[in-house]
């Protein structure tokens, strides 16, 4: 990768043209309609990323995110006025950690930079190259957790255990050297205080959702599939679960389809579980995220009957779009789900209680209605440009600069 333009200069804005250097395992696809990207490889972090991203570029921030190729072409491109994305390594679903070598020599030379902000979730290289650049730029170090591969993984193979040892240690030293961890929910933050990290070096912010993206309509992209309809949008493995969603959707009775957008390793067995469902069940592949709000809009009931969890982005999109959702019982969902005030909770793997949940939500229309209206008024809480706006203060605070960020985000 050769010919990478150097990064902006300083503009006079809310973050001053602060310069960021971003580390993530994934970021979005080069065009946000790019279906190259045959699946999403780590789901609501690439979104979250790529939202944040965006919405500090408005702010004044002078970005350079580092992250890996997926399984479209590396090389880089421009995001907003003055950022740059660079996609590195190989083929992610070939070699996970493959990007970090080839972008190590851009996070350790060129321009300086004022602020290293790693995202870690379930891989090894993020936090150890975050902690060397900062170390090389002598700035500040911040981290956000997506999932803790200590806490929050669950080891079902030689594979993940191996991630849960590894990724696990590394993650312990990141946390410990940052000069501000970013965790997704409060049960995560306590966690983290528990472990040794001061609390005054924690802060809560979730993921969260562009109203943007919400404010419209559009026709529905599968007019020729029946109603009521049950949604999935996710990743297709094992973490999800989708094996218990096929298992509950078949003991619910009357006319529902089963709309399951995503993509995976997952996927064939997937369908394959649902093939006496015959017509009922459909599988669309991967949709980018710029038209999620479109499926959203045209469906009556978001389901995610995953394993484990940390706190899923797609379920405050879900409730962004005024839908009621049925999620489970695990890591941080508890936090965002009130159970039968804005969604329903079920426990994870327990196919008899989740065709339950999802035979009511279709069955009582007054209880579907009063969800949504919940969740709705729930989503308001979750929005990117105010959620932002305080990951620009941090930047503000481990800088030196004390105030507040000037202007509005």
């Amino acid at each position: 990768m050769t010919g990478l333009p150097e990064l902006g200069d300083r503009c006079p804005e809310v973050l001053g043209g602060m310069r960021v250097l971003r580390l993530c395992s994934v970021f979005e696809p080069a065009a946000l309609s790019d279906r190259s990207a045959r699946y999403d490889a780590i789901g609501g972090m690439q979104n979250h990323t790529a939202e944040l991203s965006r919405q500090l570029d408005r702010m004044g921030a002078v970005q350079l995110v580092l992250t890996s190729r997926l399984d479209g072409p590396a090389g880089w491109t421009g995001l907003g006025q003055r950022g740059r994305v660079v996609r590195a390594g190989v083929d992610m679903r070939l070699a996970r950690q493959g990007w970090a070598p080839l972008a190590a020599p851009l996070a350790l030379g060129g321009t300086p930079v004022d602020v290293v902000h790693g995202h870690c979730g379930e891989d090894v290289a993020v936090g150890p190259l975050a902690r060397l650049a900062a170390r090389r730029h002598r700035c500040p170090v911040v981290i956000t957790v997506h999932a803790s591969v200590r806490h929050t993984m669950r080891v079902a193979s030689a594979r993940t255990a191996w991630l849960r040892l590894a990724g696990g240690l590394a993650e312990r030293r990141t946390l410990a050297a940052a000069d501000m961890v970013i965790a997704l929910t409060p049960a995560a933050a306590d966690r983290m205080a528990s472990e040794g990290i001061p609390e005054g070096r924690i802060r809560v912010i979730p993921p969260g959702y562009d109203p943007e993206l919400f404010a419209g309509d559009g026709p529905d992209p599968f007019p020729d599939l029946g109603r009521p309809r049950v949604g999935y949008i996710g990743r297709i493995t094992p973490q999800k679960d989708l094996g218990t969603l096929i298992n509950a959707f078949g003991r619910v009775a009357g006319p529902a389809c089963l709309l399951i957008v995503g993509d995976g390793p997952g996927r064939h067995a997937a369908e394959q579980q649902a093939r006496p469902l015959a017509g009922r069940a459909r599988f669309t592949g991967f949709v980018s995220h710029a038209r999620v709000p479109a499926v959203l809009r045209h469906i009556d009931l978001l389901v995610l009957a995953t394993r484990y969890e940390e706190l899923p982005s797609v379920l405050i999109e879900a409730m962004a779009a005024r839908l009621p959702v049925i999620a489970s019982r695990v890591g941080g969902i508890p936090i965002l789900v009130d159970h039968d005030v804005n969604g329903l909770l079920v426990p994870p793997g327990d196919a008899a209680a989740l065709a339950a949940a999802i035979t009511r939500i279709l069955t009582e229309p007054g209880t579907a209605a009063r969800l949504g209206a919940a969740a709705w008024q729930t989503a308001q809480r979750y929005t990117w440009p105010a959620l932002a706006r305080q990951v620009a203060e941090i930047y503000l605070q481990v800088t030196g600069n004390r105030g507040q960020p000037r202007g509005t985000a």
